[in-house]
């Protein structure tokens, strides 16, 4: 997926219970971000500041869905845990990751694995994918975000 694309017609488990697509949210903006798993040191951060920030992104129209290859039932506790006020799709069969390239070759200690690259996607009402960030930093990035959701409108 690159800028410009339709974002895909993928269905996933939600902590809403139910299949949601990216198609469910036309009208709105999307901000989807890929993390890697629950409840760890950087995830926390990052959702806590979508969490406190979700009100003024929803100012502007836009909606928060963060996906991992967690199971929903991880999902559950981590929402309850941090009072997520948004959408976690569980992706344990690797589509949307794929289809975003962000299940990516990773290393660390010298030891290579397959992870999730963190990595955030603006998506318009319309369903194409206006902006990207990759091997995101948490610090600041929420922010950034939001600014270039104003900076839009």
């Amino acid at each position: 997926m690159q800028i410009g694309d339709l974002a895909p017609e993928i269905s996933l488990p939600s902590s809403s219970g139910k299949d949601v697509s990216l198609s469910d949210f036309k009208g709105k903006y999307v901000v989807l971000y890929f993390y890697p798993k629950d409840d760890t040191p950087g995830c926390t951060k990052e959702a806590c500041e979508f969490r406190d920030l979700q009100s003024d992104f929803s100012d502007l129209n836009a909606v928060i869905v963060g996906v991992s290859k967690d199971p929903i039932k991880k999902h559950d506790k981590f929402i309850e845990k941090y009072e997520l006020p948004f959408e976690l799709l569980s992706d344990e069969e690797f589509e949307l990751l794929k289809a975003f390239d962000v299940w990516k070759e990773k290393s660390m200690y010298g030891r290579t694995y397959l992870g999730i690259e963190r990595s955030t996607f603006l998506i318009d009402p319309e369903g194409k994918i206006i902006k990207e960030w990759r091997k995101v930093k948490v610090t600041n990035h929420v922010k950034e975000v939001l600014e270039s959701l104003r900076e839009l409108l």
